[in-house]
């Protein structure tokens, strides 16, 4: 009885232990054209290894609990599942067609933009069961999901507009007409407000969301800025954009979106991420195939990593 007793408190902790997995510190990058995920080393900020992942890879995100991380892969039509700390991929699911950019619910499912097919679709990726298909415009692009879960935004880059998506049924609440292309959207914590890209027209918009309505349009400052991705401070007072082909990353007032400052950064910059902190932001730099490290204090580049070819999608696991 005692040695049965000691090998099942073994194995609890052993449970517990995987289940609370310590985040790895680890930064993933997707490498478009070089069919790879680099993976870096968030203290050291140099490149531990490079998984290959398949053809295209795209959009890139990790569960809940940081337990897993998940992989568009656009030309396979599925969602790759790794390991994050031991880099083995664990499973993969078909995921629609061509699906290019994804957000991850605090329920763990996944909303997925289908850009081929104009739909955004909703799956479990514990099990690949599709839950929901939602029409939206064409060529959808961007997903976000506000923190508290409630709605979901997904940018359709030919018919301009915000879908905004209710995820409790999955049904669109309100189509939201904006700038030229919009590439990305990202939510304030209270999940109250919006901003988004608009490639073409070089702007951000700052959108209420209970109303729909945009409060503010501001300018990314010149005609090469072709903004691609946006994320907010920690401390919610500026914005960080990616301008594209401008080649710098705008920092931008929350509040009045005017311009701070411009930090220049590698080239056709697209992919942004901040860690949980708030002391860095990394950006994919897609024709230089580099990611710059931008310290928020100073609001510079402390570092540039070489990584794969034509880097798009990061995320940080800490």
């Amino acid at each position: 009885m005692k040695k049965q007793h000691w090998i099942s408190l073994l194995l609890m902790v052993f449970t517990t232990i995987n289940l609370n997995a310590a985040p790895t510190g680890r930064v993933f990058v997707t490498n478009e054209r070089g069919n790879s995920v680099s993976v870096i080393n968030g203290t050291t900020l140099e490149v531990e290894t490079i998984i290959e992942v398949g053809d295209r890879p795209r959009g890139i995100g990790l569960s809940p609990d940081g337990n897993e991380l998940y992989v568009a892969v656009s030309e396979e039509n599925k969602i790759k599942v790794y390991d994050p700390a031991s880099l083995e991929l664990l499973r993969a699911f078909e995921a629609g067609s061509d699906p290019e950019t994804f957000a991850v619910h605090p329920n763990g499912n996944i909303y997925i933009s289908n850009e081929d097919d104009a739909k955004a679709s909703v799956f479990n990726p514990k099990t690949g069961e599709q839950i929901a298909e939602i029409k939206v415009g064409l060529e959808p692009e961007g997903v976000a999901i506000s923190p508290d879960g409630k709605r979901v935004i997904v940018t359709s880059e030919s018919t301009n507009m915000l879908h905004v998506i209710t995820a409790a049924d999955n049904m669109i609440e309100n189509n939201i007409l904006v700038g030229s292309r919009p590439r990305a959207a990202t939510f304030t914590k209270s999940g109250d407000i919006a901003y988004a890209t608009a490639e073409i027209s070089g702007e951000v918009v700052k959108v209420d969301m209970n109303s729909g309505k945009i409060l503010k349009t501001g300018s990314t400052g010149d005609a090469k800025s072709k903004p691609k991705d946006v994320l907010l401070s920690k401390d919610e007072k500026v914005i960080y954009v990616a301008g594209g082909r401008a080649n710098k990353v705008k920092v931008m007032d929350a509040d009045t979106l005017e311009i701070i400052k411009m930090i220049p950064v590698g080239k056709r910059v697209w992919g942004l991420a901040i860690t949980k902190d708030g002391s860095r932001v990394f950006t994919t730099d897609g024709v230089s195939g580099t990611v710059s490290v931008i310290d928020t204090n100073k609001n510079e580049v402390i570092k540039t990593i070489e990584v794969g070819k034509f880097p798009w999608g990061v995320v940080i696991n800490d």
